[in-house]
């Protein structure tokens, strides 16, 4: 491939993108706005200039996604906890974003000094930028999703206390997402509030532990939904859960301990002994050359 034909196709994946979203701009359906207009307008929703073409740009980015890819970013995002400041709509938007402008950087650089390495780093740049609010949100997911693996032992002993007290398990979950600041006191008060918009209780533990990926807390929600289903004493489940908890916490940190060695053997091999190397048989290196026996 000569390096007149990757410069057309540099120019050509820069601009079709950019040709595609201005056709999808101009074709949303505008009567469709209009009637959204009017509905608001009925609600008395004051809309401001920069309304219609949010929404408008979220038709938009929403064409470049499929609806599985969208269901699949919402879960996402549940495991994140939803975070106020990206709902699902600017995480779409931000995906086409993102991929024109590391695109358009990569293939400026392209077009500069063109070859056939900065065609393959421009095409990643552009790939990168499409799958980086992804990415982003994966990892937000996952630390939230241990940060709940490790609040739930103290949470469920928590939960134990307040029972024995003379709560009842609601009232219980209620004091402790009142007082824990951490996401599992947010899972758990989100749980309640649902129930209080009249959704079951039976269907709110299983949309708990749907938002989240610990085994751990899918375990316990199955076994408070059998309890209640059942009329087990919550009081025992809970004893047995927090007693189930806090062995699997010792079992994880055992098994890190035993992970330890081999973690730290690559930073040691790569950093640690050649300094060493260097430090003990640097003199004897030194003092063989000085004496000549290599001359």
């Amino acid at each position: 491939m000569d390096i007149e034909t990757i410069g057309w196709a540099a120019i050509a994946l820069v601009v079709l993108p950019l040709a595609f979203l201005t056709w999808s701009f101009v074709s949303v359906d505008r009567n469709q706005l209009v009637l959204i207009r009017q509905n608001l307008n009925r609600a008395q929703v004051n809309l401001g200039e920069e309304a219609p073409r949010q929404s408008e740009f979220t038709t938009l980015a929403r064409h470049l996604v499929s609806g599985t890819y969208a269901a699949k970013l919402d879960r996402l995002l549940a495991m994140a906890g939803r975070p106020a400041t990206w709902p699902l709509d600017r995480v779409i938007v931000s995906k086409p974003i993102a991929a024109l402008l590391l695109g358009g950087f990569g293939f400026l650089v392209f077009l500069t000094s063109p070859s056939s390495q900065l065609f393959i780093m421009a095409t990643a740049l552009l790939v990168l930028g499409f799958f980086l609010p992804d990415l982003l949100v994966y990892n937000s997911g996952l630390k939230r999703q241990e940060a709940i693996q490790l609040e739930l032992p103290n949470v469920l002993d928590q939960l134990l206390i307040s029972v024995e007290a003379g709560l009842g398990f609601e009232g219980a979950m209620a004091r402790v997402a009142s007082t824990s600041p951490g996401p599992m006191a947010q899972e758990m008060n989100r749980a309640l509030q649902e129930m209080q918009l009249g959704r079951s209780r039976a269907d709110a533990y299983a949309a708990l532990a749907e938002r989240s990926s610990v085994t751990e807390l899918k375990s316990f929600v199955r076994a408070v939904v059998q309890a209640d289903r059942y009329g087990i004493g919550i009081v025992k489940v809970l004893k047995t859960q927090a007693a189930q908890m806090r062995v699997k916490r010792r079992q994880r940190a055992e098994e890190k301990a035993m992970k330890l060695p081999v973690k730290v053997l690559f930073p040691l091999l790569t950093f640690i002994f050649p300094v060493l190397f260097i430090v003990i048989l640097g003199p004897a290196v030194i003092n063989i050359l000085q004496s000549g026996l290599f001359k």
